[in-house]
């Protein structure tokens, strides 16, 4: 499949998918400050248990929490990234993969990554505590970005220069993966680097399927059953000719396809090719 290479990037129109996820998140973003800034603690204390992304919950059943976490935010600035992030970088991967992909590449990656996450939060040792954010969504769509765009430059706040979309990658792995060391393993940061492996693994084995031509599963049936009679039709052939002792191979090219019996060899040595085959 080829790759594009894209020019630099400037502020893209804010719309379809991104600027759905863009405003539900913006709206919850505000209830939740809402929430933490007039409701009592012991219900703010509610809120954040039942829809932040709690292993010890989930094996409990509270399966809601690998979606809800993805839409809850601890500050402004982590709000403020991820929206940037998901504006920027999310409405060129929107263009090339369309919008209902976008969405759900979105909410699986958040899912995928809350998923393993809670998985191995069964050791006792990684995956501790809480999670939330968007970060492993955007996180994939980085990484969905960079397999799309290779080449592309693109300009982080604040360094007055474009940089290869590759170190942008390399340098957000970095960071985060120190900050896993740091915080010990937290979950928060695990879904974090799950979240770029979930773009590749959306990547490599889900959009380039359903990307690629579609293929008429009866039509390479018959194909297949129409192959197995000229092979088995061939094979008679060679036999009768050995009976009558003359050589089959003389009717047959470098591709086993059956030369006309009145075939003249051209002029070069050497023979046109024979009869169609699928």
């Amino acid at each position: 499949m080829s790759r594009v290479t894209a020019d630099q990037f400037g502020f893209p129109p804010l719309r379809g998918a991104v600027r759905n996820l863009v405003v539900i998140s913006t709206a919850i973003y505000v209830l939740q400050l809402l929430i933490t800034a007039f409701a009592p603690p012991a219900y703010i204390g509610a809120v954040y248990q039942y829809a932040f992304l709690v292993p010890e919950s989930v094996l409990t059943g509270w399966v809601w929490q690998l979606l809800t976490y993805g839409f809850l935010y601890a500050s402004p600035l982590n709000f403020l990234f991820a929206m940037l992030g998901l504006y920027f970088l999310g409405t060129a991967v929107e263009q090339r993969i369309g919008s209902r992909a976008f969405v759900r590449m979105f909410l699986a990656s958040l899912i995928a990554a809350g998923v393993v996450g809670v998985l191995l939060s069964l050791t006792k040792v990684v995956a501790q505590g809480p999670a939330f954010g968007s970060g492993p969504a955007t996180n994939a769509i980085l990484m969905i970005f960079f397999l799309l765009y290779r080449d592309a430059p693109i300009i982080v706040f604040p360094l007055p220069v474009p940089i290869p979309v590759k170190y942008l990658v390399l340098f957000t792995a970095a960071v985060e993966g120190a900050y896993l060391l740091l915080t010990h393993f937290s979950l928060f940061f695990t879904v974090q680097l799950l979240g770029m492996g979930a773009g590749y693994v959306w990547y490599r084995f889900a959009w380039r399927r359903t990307s690629s031509p579609i293929r008429n599963p009866f039509a390479d049936l018959r194909n297949s059953y129409y192959r197995w009679k000229r092979r088995r039709a061939s094979r008679k052939f060679q036999v009768y000719m050995r009976d009558q002792g003359r050589d089959p191979k003389g009717y047959f090219d470098e591709q086993g396809n059956f030369l006309p019996l009145d075939q003249e060899e051209k002029k070069d040595g050497k023979k046109d090719r024979g009869g169609w085959v699928n």
